[in-house]
């Protein structure tokens, strides 16, 4: 069998008009068949050569076949020159592959040939002892940094299996007992507390009686162990303050304040602030966590040093030239306030308390106990007024204001640092004082009245009725 019939068939017939343009164009440049150039029989192996279009006219550049022009102008030639307006295009071929021709000849590698080592990627640094801003670093066992000496026991939230507490369902209470005090609820010794309670008192007499500089002093001497014990105990939980700037900034305010008076207070604050960030600034990296430390530094530096120098600014007023002892008997009143507000709540609620005031900080203050406190506070004032026993506060109003500012403000003080001790899961700042706990355990009402007081005799200026 051969192709004669089709060559004949190709030389006497004419196919018709091409599909684009007319017949003269079709045998001009349509594809063309001579015997210079015969089909390859169909038993031939393949030359893997393309079939090329062959114009009659070389300089002839109108083609209405090319579908291309339409879009840029240029019909689209392989080449790998770079693209420059000089360079001359060409038809494509098989030619133009040839430098491409290694990278089919590359064989690509198995799967199982030459596997791939896996490469896992790094899992993130975990720096320990590093908290994170955002939450709050000691609400619960997860994010609350636990001292070395304690770990949460088997059963305790932080522990390993332990199963997070079910919550309440929304708009009612969870059920159950009341939540108890960190560290147990271990009764006061009463008669110590009491023994204790009244040699301080003596001390505090004394140096009423001597001048008001001896009470400045005694101001600062608490203020100043009241640092140490906060100090020491957020460091005991994980925190890293700026210890020493912290301390000599609770010490360096009331004095300032006892000299120069409130004023002061802005300097030391910038000043502390100051000392507190160089001292992290010359950590050696973030493993300091100066952001919470910093935070964790200021919140006692203006709880226990800036709230607390108002109870030497109470004093400077005594060194008012003509002045009658207005400082230091203010002050001997705001000492009995606080004291018959604790009196009165510790009688009033443990005999007929039954509304926790707050139960989440602390379960054994009630309202009871806060409304006893307040009148036990009211009272004491009265009953200094009508002995005329103050010769600053002699006014029956103003004797009322100041009660009714201690019976406010020293339950708030007492309240904020149950909640600190809470968060820290403490009982105590300190065990300084035997039956009290510690400095800051005694005196956390007194830096709430302090300020208070401060600002009521600053407006009031009882002296002068």
């Amino acid at each position: 069998m051969t192709d004669d019939p089709w060559r004949r068939r190709e030389e006497d017939d004419d196919f018709g008009p091409p599909l684009f343009g007319d017949g003269s164009e079709a045998k001009s440049s349509g594809l063309s068949f001579s015997a210079a150039d015969p089909l390859p029989h169909w038993t031939a192996p393949a030359t893997g050569e393309l079939p090329r279009v062959l114009h009659s006219d070389a300089n002839d550049t109108t083609d209405d076949v090319d579908v291309w022009s339409s879009f840029s102008g240029e019909t689209p030639a392989w080449s790998d020159e770079p693209t420059t307006p000089e360079r001359t295009r060409r038809p494509a071929s098989f030619d133009d592959l040839d430098a491409m021709s290694p990278l089919f000849d590359e064989q690509p590698t198995g799967l199982f040939d030459d596997p791939v080592p896996f490469e896992e990627p790094a899992p993130p640094r975990r720096e320990p002892g590093r908290i994170q801003i955002g939450t709050d670093p000691t609400d619960g066992a997860m994010a609350r940094p636990i001292s070395q000496s304690r770990r949460p026991r088997p059963g305790e939230p932080g522990a390993r299996g332990a199963r997070p507490p079910r919550p309440a369902a929304p708009g009612m209470a969870a059920r159950g007992p009341a939540p108890k005090a960190p560290g147990g609820t271990k009764a006061r010794d009463m008669p110590t507390a009491i023994a204790v309670g009244l040699v301080l008192a003596a001390v505090f007499l004394g140096a009423l009686k001597t001048k008001p500089w001896a009470v400045g002093v005694i101001v600062v001497l608490v203020l100043g162990l009241a640092a140490v014990e906060y100090f020491d105990r957020v460091r005991e939980k994980g925190y890293q303050p700026a210890f020493i700037p912290g301390i000599m900034a609770c010490v360096a305010a009331p004095t300032a304040v006892y000299h120069y008076g409130v004023g002061a207070l802005p300097l030391v604050a910038f000043f502390a602030f100051v000392a507190c960030a160089i001292t992290f600034v010359g950590a050696p990296g973030l493993d300091s966590n100066p952001m919470p430390n910093m935070a964790i530094t200021s919140l006692g530096i203006t709880w226990i040093g800036l709230m607390g120098s108002f109870g030497a600014g109470i004093v400077s007023f005594s060194n008012i030239p003509g002045a009658r002892n207005i400082g230091t008997d203010t002050l001997c009143l705001l000492a009995v306030g606080v004291v018959a507000n604790d009196v009165g709540a510790l009688f009033v609620g443990s005999a007929v308390g039954r509304t926790p005031l707050r139960p989440w900080i602390s379960p054994n203050k009630s309202v009871e106990g806060f409304l006893g406190g307040a009148v036990a506070t009211i009272g004491a004032m009265l009953l200094i007024g009508m002995g005329g026993y103050s010769d600053t506060w002699s006014s029956t109003g103003d004797l009322l204001l100041l009660g009714l500012t201690i019976a406010i403000m020293a339950p708030v003080g007492d309240l904020t640092e149950s909640m600190f001790k809470r968060n820290l899961d403490v009982k105590d700042f300190g065990s300084i004082i035997k039956g009290h706990g510690g400095v800051l355990d005694r005196f956390d009402g007194f830096l709430f009245v302090m300020p208070a007081v401060y600002f009521l005799l600053t407006y009031l200026e009882p002296w002068a009725a």
